[in-house]
């Protein structure tokens, strides 16, 4: 009788431990389900990104930044390249509003062409984050991450004269761009007119493509100059492919803004003098870290400016040549 009673207590025991193991498996796999579908059911946000080209080295890196963070957090960035073309960029914006996004990062391909799509961006309630140069009317967007460009050419132009007594300066420029305008703004602020002078100025959309021949044609005119500050590193290079065709780069300091890869390379070899480093990857990590705020309504002022330090060979071991800052 006791055996019969051990064997039915020791039967109701495993049937009672067989339905707790069961109802924990069910009550588990039930929690798992409902915790990875609300996980499932967060809608993700949409964000757009149009830069004025991605023929640049720098938009990339500072799209991949903006990229890396919005997948990350589950979310989903619609990246556009309007090509320098204002047109294209007012098309790509409206698109990317039809389709939903939240928030707007936009490096204007035109600082006083965008009036109208930002307006509508405003009414349909979405945030836009200017990256790199301004938009006119600080009004239209609600945050601005740009480089301290003015200082990029105070730096450039005392470097210069640091380096030479007198010169003659070629100019290479982008004036639709307030970025551009304020880094040359800031380089003849800070010149000594009386001693350097600009000899010729031209505007080339910040392109190699389009730098290259500028400078090659200003040599043909036979135009005497030392010294080229350029916009940026791209057309900074597209100029160094002149001089070096003309066999002049022995005979010219040229500057750029960016501290891109290859301009730090050149620099490190005493090619070219100087690039202001501007930081793309703080950008757009910056430019992000914005983006999420505002959608929190957590986002303070309206305004980040990133400083920015002339690379030379004086001070090129401070870099990294490989990378960007």
């Amino acid at each position: 009788m006791d055996k019969q009673r051990s064997f039915y207590l020791k039967a109701t025991g495993l049937i009672i431990l067989t339905i707790a193991i069961t109802i924990g498996i069910v009550f588990g796999v039930d929690y798992y389900s409902k915790t990875n579908m609300k996980h499932q059911s967060k809608e993700p946000i949409y964000f757009g990104a149009s830069y004025m080209t991605m023929n640049n080295p720098y938009f990339v890196v500072i799209n991949n930044e903006i990229k890396s963070v919005v997948e990350a957090n589950g979310d989903i960035l619609i990246t556009q390249d309007p090509a320098l073309s204002v047109d294209n960029q007012i098309d790509q914006i409206n698109y990317m509003i039809d389709e939903g996004i939240e928030v707007l990062f936009l490096n204007p391909v035109d600082w006083d062409g965008l009036e109208e799509v930002l307006e509508r961006c405003q009414r349909e309630g979405v945030q836009v984050v200017v990256v790199d140069t301004n938009i006119k009317d600080d009004e239209l967007v609600d945050y601005t991450v740009v480089s301290n460009n003015y200082d990029a050419g105070v730096q450039a132009a005392n470097d210069m004269m640091a380096q030479k007594d007198s010169a003659k300066i070629v100019l290479l420029e982008h004036t639709n761009v307030q970025s551009a305008t304020q880094r040359i703004q800031g380089f003849e602020d800070t010149i000594d007119k009386e001693k350097y002078m600009i000899v010729y100025r031209e505007n080339c959309d910040g392109q190699l493509e389009n730098a290259t021949p500028i400078v090659n044609s200003v040599i043909e005119k036979g135009i005497e100059f030392d010294v080229i500050m350029a916009l940026n590193d791209p057309s900074a290079l597209g100029a160094l492919g002149a001089l070096q065709q003309n066999d002049m780069l022995d005979g010219v300091l040229v500057y750029g803004v960016d501290g891109t890869p290859e301009t730090k390379a050149l620099i490190r070899d005493d090619k070219m003098r100087g690039s202001v480093a501007q930081r793309p990857i703080v950008m757009g990590r910056k430019a992000v870290e914005i983006g999420y705020q505002l959608l929190e309504g957590k986002a303070e002022g309206k305004l980040e400016l990133i400083p920015v330090e002339l690379i030379t060979k004086e001070n090129i071991q401070s870099y990294t040549i490989e990378g960007w800052q």
